[in-house]
């Protein structure tokens, strides 16, 4: 086929049956757009990917995801895959990612079934007892999901299509099931579904599913001996003495206030780090 055969087979190339006119679909714009033509056709579109553990406030990592949902699913996967832990675990004699597959179906759920009119961006937080998805929705209930006595109800067919045919999706009702049975696996706890205008997925974590943190202790100790000198430091000191990037002096950071070794004062530019007493 060639590549506009391809979009008509799969329902994302149509004729206007009203005007008579052809083209592409929204679903085609957003499975395969470039960043320029999603934000011409839907400047709302966007995914905010959050690592919330240390600051509460804000975030300590993020990754704003303005793409297309082919691009969208390898970024938000990789942001699992750098901040999530995986398990040992073996189907038969094979080794499979527990937590591959688990946030596989649920990537899949919040970029497919997401109601892409509504301007409410979807999110994934990672937090430091669960992982939040939420997305716009177009409800058929409200409140929580039995998942031993739901209806699915079918949203987006073309974009559905499309990632069924990659190998991102099974069918209709699989995801939930998925969800359930890996979420087990993973955390040994139930996921929670919350039906409403945003739909919300709640995976909770085991307490070591954290990352471990990179032992940086010669960084830590050149930090702590500056205070120990100067009272008071801010990012942009400890990165001239360290020589290292911003984000990477912000790891150290939260992991000296996580480990109880610094205080921090003030908000954004003005804050200012000191040794606990």
């Amino acid at each position: 086929m060639t590549n506009e055969e391809l979009l008509k087979s799969a329902g994302l190339y149509q004729r206007n049956m009203q005007t008579g006119k052809t083209g592409f679909t929204l679903a085609c714009i957003l499975l395969f757009g470039k960043d320029e033509t999603i934000r011409s056709a839907l400047p709302h579109h966007r995914t905010d990917a959050i690592l919330r553990r240390v600051n509460l406030d804000r975030y300590d990592d993020r990754d704003d995801i303005r793409c297309n949902l082919i691009e969208s699913y390898d970024r938000l996967m990789n942001f699992i895959e750098k901040h999530l832990n995986d398990m040992f675990y073996l189907e038969g004699d094979i080794r499979v990612s527990v937590r591959n597959k688990l946030f596989r179906e649920v990537i899949g759920n919040i970029l497919i079934h997401r109601e892409y009119s509504n301007a409410f961006p979807a999110k994934l937080i990672i937090g430091t007892d669960k992982v939040t998805t939420e997305n716009g929705n177009k409800a058929h209930g409200h409140g929580m999901i039995d998942i031993n006595d739901f209806i699915p109800f079918p949203k987006n067919p073309s974009i559905a299509g499309v990632f069924k045919e990659i190998g991102w999706a099974d069918e209709l009702g699989s995801g939930i099931r998925n969800i359930k049975h890996y979420a087990r696996i993973y955390s040994k706890s139930e996921p929670v579904f919350i039906e409403g205008d945003v739909f919300k997925t709640i995976i909770k974590l085991k307490t070591d599913d954290k990352k471990p943190t990179i032992k940086t202790d010669d960084n830590k100790n050149a930090i702590v001996q500056f205070l120990k000198e100067n009272t008071e430091g801010r990012n942009k000191d400890f990165a001239e003495i360290l020589n290292l990037k911003s984000t990477r002096i912000k790891e150290i950071v939260h992991e000296m206030i996580a480990d109880e070794i610094l205080v921090a004062e003030g908000s954004n530019r003005n804050r200012i780090y000191k040794l606990k007493e």
